[in-house]
């Protein structure tokens, strides 16, 4: 029914002509980068939305885009080879899952849409599910009928038991306070559960894996991605309790992934990314280990006034219809999302990364 409701109103918006008014609007208001932000890109309406927004705003890659905004030129179209007046926005995905790799780059390369990817090293090296589909791949993968946890028992012969233990571990590993306080509970976990790295695995599965190198080589080859850094095991950065694992965790991303592809690194982007996620430490740490921008998960668009560690992105999904991601990259979501009476806008807008990947 919620959904419903929101693709009416997005409709609502759209042919009434709002839409395309605040287009026109942020166009003539000054500088602006709008920035999109995904994670997988398979399993719904990832093209829709990639032909509505290519048609709409001038598509580039982060790099390009930020280096416009901050500076005063204007770039060339990757694809016209002509000044393109209309709105930068950048499209990027954080984590690097496999689809990227699979689907991502062919539709970029096809349809002349340039990616931006930010990268985990950590998981790119082992090869692992990223820790936030540990919880539910254990609970689909287990035999035993209970299983204590840390003082607290789960029945899992039935679903509600499984998705209680699925919701506890994700809880768990989410707030850690250490990369290895993390690893050491989900290890003791799948002992308990009488898991092992062989359990077989499904289709779901393997789409909740990381890209390796060679794969992002090839995507960097393609022309059409360009990638970022998201620290080096993907902790939630506030939530670290040392501050040099803190100082780690980002400087040790840019340096392996300069080492891998070649190349300065030169934006970050937080995991999570909300403010709560992130905190003056977290933005010193960043502009320390010297990244030009960091992007958030703040709601909004980016002007040369916006300080360029706490950059502003708009929290897409491949699921939505093709009509909300066209109101909310208009920035109409963020003004109704302050008005009171649709509270639910703003809890469905504000922080889909916690929803549905990070």
């Amino acid at each position: 029914m919620r959904r419903r409701l929101l693709i009416y109103l997005a409709g609502c918006f759209y042919y009434s002509g709002l839409v395309a008014l605040a287009r026109w609007w942020t166009r003539h208001a000054g500088k602006r980068v709008i920035i999109v932000n995904y994670h997988t890109a398979t399993g719904g309406a990832f093209l829709q939305h990639l032909l509505y927004l290519r048609k709409h705003y001038r598509i580039m890659p982060v790099e390009a885009a930020l280096a416009e905004l901050y500076s005063g030129s204007v770039m060339l179209s990757m694809c016209q080879g002509k000044k393109d007046r209309r709105t930068p926005l950048v499209v990027t995905l954080d984590d690097g899952y496999t689809d990227n790799f699979s689907y991502g780059m062919q539709l970029a390369h096809d349809y002349c849409v340039p990616l931006s990817i930010y990268l985990i090293p950590g998981y790119i090296n082992s090869g692992q599910r990223f820790w936030w589909f540990e919880g539910k791949y254990m609970a689909r993968h287990t035999a035993v009928p209970e299983v204590l946890l840390e003082k607290q028992t789960f029945q899992l012969q039935h679903e509600d038991g499984r998705v209680a233990m699925a919701q506890f571990i994700d809880e768990r590993t989410r707030h850690a306070t250490s990369v290895a306080e993390r690893e050491t509970f989900l290890t003791t976990a799948r002992e308990l559960l009488k898991l092992s790295s062989s359990s077989t695995q499904s289709e779901q599965d393997r789409e909740h894996l990381p890209i390796n190198w060679d794969q992002a080589r090839a995507m960097e080859q393609s022309g059409w991605i360009s990638f970022g850094a998201h620290t080096m095991h993907h902790p939630i950065l506030s939530y670290l309790s040392d501050a040099s694992e803190i100082k780690r965790e980002v400087t040790e991303c840019r340096q392996v992934l300069e080492q891998k592809l070649g190349h300065p690194i030169r934006s970050f982007a937080y995991p999570v990314g909300q403010e709560q996620h992130i905190g003056t430490a977290v933005v010193q740490a960043v502009q320390e280990a010297g990244y030009d921008w960091a992007l958030t998960t703040t709601y909004g668009f980016n002007t040369p006034a916006t300080d360029p560690y706490r950059l502003k992105r708009i929290e897409a999904d491949v699921d939505q219809h093709w009509l909300i991601v066209a109101v909310a990259s208009a920035g109409l979501w963020g003004f109704i999302a302050h008005m009171r009476w649709f509270p639910f806008i703003r809890k469905n807008f504000t922080n889909a990364s916690y929803k549905k990947g990070l």
